[in-house]
């Protein structure tokens, strides 16, 4: 398309033959342009989060109470358990302490026969002190 159809002006040979055409203001001219701070007052005010925080905090802080209190009852109750059945573990325990020292002292009878003034069972120590072994293994190189 030329420019003569473009601005509807016939017989325009160059462009220079064109009319300037400038922008302007609409008329009335452009509304007026905000630069002032102004700051919306929506939403809630400082106290009123304040207050909601310190509430659900409150909340929070109340639940993990009533956590602490269950889980505080649940211990006790098993520690309660515990110490309930351990007089029957310790009989158990010593019942196979006590067949295990048996078999030691014959075992060590036998090795020790013809040692002479070996006393089977007396300890070689003198302390005058009876300890059970602290492995729970009457003789742990022999597993």
């Amino acid at each position: 398309m030329t420019e003569a159809m473009l601005r509807k002006k016939p017989g325009m040979t160059s462009v220079r033959e064109m009319p300037v055409l400038q922008d302007g203001p609409p008329p009335g001219g452009f509304p007026p342009v905000r630069y002032a701070r102004r700051i919306p007052n929506k939403g809630p005010s400082a106290i009123a989060i304040f207050l909601t925080t310190f509430g659900a905090f409150a909340w929070g802080m109340y639940e993990v109470g009533k956590g602490n209190k269950i889980r505080r009852a649940l211990k006790d109750e098993k520690y309660g358990a515990r110490r309930a059945i351990l007089p029957m573990i310790q009989a158990e325990e010593d019942e196979r302490f006590v067949k295990e020292w048996k078999k030691h002292l014959e075992e060590e009878a036998r090795i020790m026969k013809n040692v002479p003034g070996w006393k089977v069972g007396e300890s070689v120590y003198n302390s005058g002190k009876w300890m059970p072994p602290a492995t729970g293994e009457l003789r742990p190189e022999v597993w």
